[in-house]
Protein backbone atom coordinates (compact mmCIF):
# COMPACT_ATOMS: atom_id res chain seq x y z
CA UNK A 1 0.00 0.00 0.00
CA UNK A 2 1.45 3.45 -0.78
CA UNK A 3 1.72 6.29 1.28
CA UNK A 4 -0.59 9.45 0.78
CA UNK A 5 1.15 12.60 0.29
CA UNK A 6 0.97 15.31 3.44
CA UNK A 7 -0.40 18.04 2.87
CA UNK A 8 2.17 21.03 1.77
CA UNK A 9 3.14 24.45 4.01
CA UNK A 10 2.35 27.66 2.67
CA UNK A 11 5.74 28.37 1.35
CA UNK A 12 5.94 25.29 -0.23
CA UNK A 13 2.37 25.52 -2.36
CA UNK A 14 4.04 29.10 -3.15
CA UNK A 15 7.02 27.69 -4.39
CA UNK A 16 4.75 25.41 -6.47
CA UNK A 17 2.49 28.05 -7.83
CA UNK A 18 5.22 29.24 -9.67
CA UNK A 19 5.59 25.96 -11.82
CA UNK A 20 1.94 27.05 -13.31
CA UNK A 21 0.53 28.89 -15.59
CA UNK A 22 -2.92 30.42 -15.23
CA UNK A 23 -3.65 28.85 -12.20
CA UNK A 24 -4.54 30.62 -8.60
CA UNK A 25 -5.89 29.70 -4.80
CA UNK A 26 -9.06 30.04 -4.42
CA UNK A 27 -10.51 28.77 -0.76
CA UNK A 28 -7.79 26.58 0.15
CA UNK A 29 -7.47 25.19 -3.19
CA UNK A 30 -5.45 25.17 -6.49
CA UNK A 31 -7.96 27.06 -8.89
CA UNK A 32 -8.48 27.50 -13.21
CA UNK A 33 -10.95 27.69 -15.39
CA UNK A 34 -10.08 26.65 -18.40
CA UNK A 35 -11.62 27.90 -22.24
CA UNK A 36 -12.06 25.46 -25.18
CA UNK A 37 -13.29 26.58 -28.57
CA UNK A 38 -16.60 24.34 -28.27
CA UNK A 39 -18.29 21.96 -25.86
CA UNK A 40 -16.32 19.02 -28.10
CA UNK A 41 -12.43 20.16 -27.20
CA UNK A 42 -13.48 20.92 -23.50
CA UNK A 43 -15.46 17.32 -23.03
CA UNK A 44 -11.93 15.65 -25.00
CA UNK A 45 -9.75 17.67 -22.24
CA UNK A 46 -11.49 15.98 -19.74
CA UNK A 47 -11.57 12.80 -20.79
CA UNK A 48 -7.92 12.89 -21.69
CA UNK A 49 -7.75 14.16 -17.82
CA UNK A 50 -9.34 11.54 -16.74
CA UNK A 51 -7.48 8.90 -17.58
CA UNK A 52 -4.31 10.78 -15.96
CA UNK A 53 -6.21 11.37 -13.14
CA UNK A 54 -7.38 7.33 -12.42
CA UNK A 55 -3.73 6.68 -13.10
CA UNK A 56 -2.37 8.87 -10.53
CA UNK A 57 -5.37 7.65 -7.94
CA UNK A 58 -6.58 11.69 -7.31
CA UNK A 59 -9.84 12.79 -9.01
CA UNK A 60 -10.63 16.61 -9.56
CA UNK A 61 -13.47 18.44 -8.57
CA UNK A 62 -14.22 20.14 -11.83
CA UNK A 63 -17.41 21.14 -13.67
CA UNK A 64 -17.97 21.77 -17.40
CA UNK A 65 -20.16 23.98 -18.69
CA UNK A 66 -19.95 24.36 -23.02
CA UNK A 67 -16.71 25.25 -23.49
CA UNK A 68 -15.36 26.19 -20.25
CA UNK A 69 -14.13 23.33 -17.84
CA UNK A 70 -13.77 24.88 -14.27
CA UNK A 71 -11.33 22.75 -11.94
CA UNK A 72 -10.38 22.39 -8.16
CA UNK A 73 -7.64 20.42 -7.02
CA UNK A 74 -7.43 19.60 -3.17
CA UNK A 75 -6.23 16.44 -1.45
CA UNK A 76 -9.20 15.63 1.05
CA UNK A 77 -7.75 12.58 3.18
CA UNK A 78 -4.60 15.06 3.57
CA UNK A 79 -6.76 17.98 4.19
CA UNK A 80 -5.20 20.43 1.80
CA UNK A 81 -2.75 20.99 -0.84
CA UNK A 82 -0.34 17.99 -1.41
CA UNK A 83 2.34 16.94 -4.38
CA UNK A 84 -0.06 15.16 -6.01
CA UNK A 85 -2.29 18.51 -6.85
CA UNK A 86 0.55 20.06 -8.51
CA UNK A 87 1.42 17.00 -10.75
CA UNK A 88 -1.93 17.10 -11.52
CA UNK A 89 -2.45 20.78 -12.33
CA UNK A 90 1.31 20.44 -14.78
CA UNK A 91 -0.57 17.34 -16.59
CA UNK A 92 -3.95 19.34 -16.77
CA UNK A 93 -1.82 22.46 -18.39
CA UNK A 94 0.23 20.32 -21.00
CA UNK A 95 -3.15 18.49 -21.83
CA UNK A 96 -5.07 21.53 -22.66
CA UNK A 97 -2.33 22.97 -25.09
Amino acid sequence: MSTRPKALEADQIESGMRRLDGWKLDSGKLHRDFKFSNFVEAFGFMTRVAIVAEKMDHHPEWSNVYNRVRVDLTTHDAGGITELDFALAEEMQSLAQ
